[in-house]
């Protein structure tokens, strides 16, 4: 199963705390493999897309003093399973008398993953020659950090649509994302925050 998500974004996908995310690797639930982050060019922990209806599911609040025996059961099952960019979860039948409703539980957070995934893939990029290396989308000067600056401080996805009526919604949303789970280190040179011109390279 492939490492798709760094414990941040899996995290923020799924809507729980990095710290759960610790307690499943720890005892042996979820296991997160090394890999060069292709962005920060970094080495970094990946989970497979898969641990985010599983984490969701077991975030529940019913759900997160099962045993680790239970848990590891509920990832089998999950993890095993063919999730599709589009598809309903699967129930997870956990005995005669209890099934979870995945669908429910964590379906709506699971399409946002892939949404981000795919749109993290596509659309962002990192160079050396542009910005230092700072992520920006694709045939931009537009930082991630610009992007995240701008919807906190009141904008829209749509008012970004609108000045930039070149780059898909899609573009946005993983810019957003991507800058919320990979916080800048130490003291930035420039202001890669600041809005810069999105300028054709």
């Amino acid at each position: 199963m492939p490492a798709e998500l760094t414990i941040n974004e899996a995290a923020h996908l799924a809507g729980v705390s990095t710290k759960l995310i610790e307690k499943s690797v720890e005892s042996g639930i979820l296991h997160a493999e090394r890999v060069t982050d292709v962005l920060t060019r970094r080495l970094t922990r990946r989970l497979p897309l898969a641990a985010v209806p599983f984490l969701s599911a077991i975030n529940d609040e019913w759900l997160r003093d099962l045993p680790v025996k239970r848990k590891r059961r509920i990832w089998t099952i999950v993890s095993r399973n063919r999730l599709a960019a589009e598809a309903r979860l699967a129930e997870v039948r956990l005995n005669e008398t209890i099934t979870l409703d995945l669908e429910g539980m964590a379906g709506t957070r699971t399409r946002l993953a892939y949404a981000y995934r795919a749109a993290r893939d596509a659309y962002l990029v990192a160079e050396d020659d542009i910005l230092g290396g700072t992520p920006v989308i694709r045939g931009t000067r537009l930082t991630v950090y610009s992007v995240l600056g701008r919807l906190e401080g009141g904008d829209t996805v749509a008012d970004l649509v609108e000045d930039y009526p070149g780059i898909p919604e899609a573009a946005f949303l993983a810019a957003a994302t991507y800058a919320k789970t990979h916080p800048l280190r130490g003291r930035p040179s420039g202001r890669p925050w600041v809005p810069d011109a999105a300028v054709r390279h």
